[in-house]
């Protein structure tokens, strides 16, 4: 009985001895194969290499809108500005006119002139809503870029140079010029 003692002891040991086990290791990444890792990394980098040139292309097309609106803004700029420049053209002649009509009053005072100076104090506050600038060089010297000189003055009429008479008042609108003043200028 001893010996079925001792032998269960045995046993007994060698089970405890057997029951210790490792603990198994765990993979954190699924066992890929060479071929299948190279694939994925090319559909990557393939991936990234569209999503960059569409990324470029967005931003190309972003800024060739930006372009499109800033002509587009300046085109209908430059289009207001020359619409206003010929409607203002074609009132010249009446402010001309109404100037004229004055003139030809005379100093007699009557309800007839009291009216077109009405009228032509509203065109001169029309005109300078518009930002429309009289061109009234009596006396200054000659600019080319502002007048246009159609007669020639004598000395006695002034300063070498300068303007001794206005025939038409020039006008111009912010820089640029509408009509250009016609002038009688002093020889010299």
């Amino acid at each position: 009985m001893e010996q079925e003692q001792n032998e269960t002891r045995s046993e007994e040991m060698d089970s405890t001895e057997e029951t210790v086990v490792e603990p198994e290791k765990e993979e954190t990444e699924p066992a890929v194969e060479d071929g299948e890792q190279t694939d994925q990394t090319a559909e990557i980098e393939k991936l990234i290499g569209e999503r960059d040139e569409y990324l470029e292309m967005a931003k190309r097309q972003k800024a060739e809108f930006a372009n499109y609106r800033r002509r587009t803004e300046n085109t209908r700029k430059e289009a207001f500005e020359e619409g206003s420049k010929d409607t203002v053209k074609c009132f010249l002649p009446v402010l001309d006119n109404l100037e004229r009509a004055l003139a030809a009053a005379g100093d007699e005072e009557s309800p007839l002139k009291a009216g077109v100076e009405m009228v032509l104090r509203q065109m001169n506050e029309a005109m300078s809503q518009l930002k429309v600038e009289c061109i009234d060089p009596q006396g200054e010297p000659f600019d080319a870029e502002l007048m246009n000189a159609v007669l020639q003055g004598t000395p006695e009429e002034g300063e070498p140079g300068s303007v001794c008479q206005v025939l038409q008042k020039g006008y111009r609108m912010g820089d640029k010029v509408i009509r250009h003043a016609m002038v009688k200028v002093v020889a010299g």
